[in-house]
């Protein structure tokens, strides 16, 4: 739903002035195309107020400045481009206007095809700033301001308009639009006559130009500077998805622990009914490996087997190839005896030092062997 509130702004000279008679604008309410609410006071302020921030909130406020500061003049080129034409527009008027050139504010705008009319309006600096400052005073910030001479329709052929718009009474003509004065309208119109404007037909064209303004006196100088704003609909967006990835980033690990001690507890009971197969009842899994690593070491196997300090002898050999085994026993205990031989005491200690690194006891017994060789008795703890 598209809701405009249009706003005359009151003549420079008024705002100069101090002229209270003519401080209260002229202003209506548009939604959707349809005017709804109107008039010429400050019951627009209070109406702006209480929409402030609730869902019937204006979504535009549409400035239009008087014909008395602001007249437009309609510019053809037929062969020029739409852009070539209005920059063609702005130098011509500037060449015509009255007045210093740096203190003119000149805005053309920009037709759609190539030979169409380009609107050109002349203002000053001075007007602009007195405008926009009198909106922010009422901390008012116009979407676009628009010249109230632009929204005159064109009149019939060899004819001229007189409108009234927002208290001011406009003469439009074939190519130009201005404040009128009962003493120059005939001696501009000429023999042509000088017909009323329908008000129906009047409100008509003013919304057709509210909605696509033809030129925007808020450009050049005066084009409001981009803001940037955090748009609270992404900003609540972005703390909704903040805390979910907190909220994720915690039950991560809660879930992983809870996924350990969930195996952790099948592993557990598997060892209990694997303990059980075998005839062993334990409350736990702890008991039950403790019941059948007992029972496998009075068997000669289990983690007391000849195959696990062996296989641990074999691997710290890797690393010493000069080092060689002699003679090689295994206990029912666990214990492995064996005679290491080796060119060096250096080498075999290098064996010792690897079975010591993963833990295992170690008692060495050095001596000479009669080849030259240096042999050294060892035992190792099969349990580290």
């Amino acid at each position: 739903m598209s809701r405009t509130l249009i706003l005359w702004l009151p003549p420079v000279a008024a705002l100069d002035g101090k002229d209270d008679a003519l401080l209260h604008p002229a202003w209506l309410r548009a939604d959707d195309g349809v005017i709804v609410d109107s008039g010429q006071d400050e019951g627009w302020i209070d109406a702006r107020e209480r929409a402030a921030g609730a869902a019937d909130a204006d979504d535009r406020l549409i400035a239009l400045a008087p014909a008395i500061d602001v007249p437009i003049r309609w510019r053809r080129y037929p062969d020029a481009a739409p852009a070539q034409a209005a920059a063609a527009a702005r130098i011509d008027t500037l060449r015509d206007s009255l007045g210093e050139g740096a203190l003119l504010h000149i805005v053309a705008g920009e037709p759609a095809t190539t030979g169409q009319e380009v609107p050109v309006a002349v203002t000053t600096h001075a007007a602009m700033a007195v405008w926009t400052g009198w909106l922010a005073e009422r901390g008012l910030s116009a979407d676009a301001i628009i010249p109230a001479a632009a929204a005159v329709p064109p009149p019939e052929a060899e004819s001229l308009w007189r409108a009234e718009l927002g208290g001011e009474h406009i003469v439009r003509s074939a190519d130009r639009a201005y404040v009128s004065d009962p003493a120059l309208d005939p001696l501009i119109a000429a023999s042509h006559p000088v017909l009323p404007l329908a008000a129906d037909r009047m409100r008509e064209a003013l919304l057709l130009t509210v909605a696509a303004p033809p030129l925007d006196l808020l450009s050049g100088a005066w084009k409001p500077k981009r803001r940037w704003a955090l748009d609270p609909a992404l900003v609540r967006l972005a703390k909704r998805l903040a805390i979910a990835l907190v909220a994720v980033s915690l039950l991560i690990p809660v879930v992983h622990m809870l996924r350990v001690a969930s195996d952790t507890r099948r592993a557990d009971a598997a060892v209990v009914a694997m303990a059980k197969s075998a005839g062993i009842n334990a409350p736990d899994a702890t008991t039950a490996e403790a019941e059948i690593d007992r029972r496998l070491a009075a068997a000669g196997g289990g983690p007391l087997a000849f195959s696990v300090p062996a296989s641990a002898l074999y691997a710290a050999m890797r690393d010493a190839p000069g080092v060689s085994i002699r003679s090689l026993s295994h206990r029912t205990d666990g214990t492995l005896t064996t005679m290491l031989a080796a060119p060096r005491v250096e080498d075999i200690n290098q064996v010792l030092l690897a079975l010591q690194a993963r833990g295992y006891r170690i008692t060495a017994q050095p001596m000479a062997g009669s080849d030259g060789q240096q042999l050294a008795n060892i035992t190792i703890r099969a349990v580290p």
